[in-house]
């Protein structure tokens, strides 16, 4: 396998905030002593991008970008941007415990933690993330008993 790619997905988009998520893009390629992967890119989707499963869920205009850096038309000719850059096998290899949560955008909701959105605010999106969770379960239950 060739992993030429990481998407990494804003917290929260499939299923509660916290929970993260990543596409990974590879090309089948037959066994070999030697890896296939020689650079991996990584677009940040994650840092400072924010999204609900209701009120602001993701949608493919959000993803525009993305698909342009990707360029699967071209993909030699990909350019590194403030989101999309580029780690050498060798640099993956030498991170501690071969790590591949990569990021280095700064966090500013790490950087700015006097202004919190009041407790309202952050009470409400914790409603919606749970009422979205408990109609996809319900709709799993729903499905399944139909299925008896």
């Amino acid at each position: 396998m060739d992993l030429h790619t990481i998407l990494r997905l804003p917290t929260g988009i499939f299923y509660a905030q916290g929970v993260k998520a990543n596409v990974i893009f590879f090309d089948k390629k037959p066994a070999s002593e030697d890896p296939w992967t020689k650079e991996v890119w990584i677009y940040d989707f994650r840092t400072n991008i924010k999204f609900t499963l209701k009120k602001n869920p993701l949608t493919y205009e959000d993803l525009k970008d993305f698909v342009k850096s990707y360029n699967p038309a071209n993909p030699k000719d990909r350019k590194e941007t403030e989101r999309f850059k580029k780690f050498t096998y060798e640099e993956i290899m030498q991170r501690d415990k071969v790590s591949l949560d990569i990021f280095w955008l700064k966090d500013e909701s790490l950087e700015d933690l006097e202004n919190l959105p009041p407790p309202e605010e952050i009470a409400a999106e914790i409603v919606e993330n749970l009422q979205a969770a408990l109609e996809e379960f319900s709709s799993v239950y729903e499905e399944l008993k139909n299925k008896q």
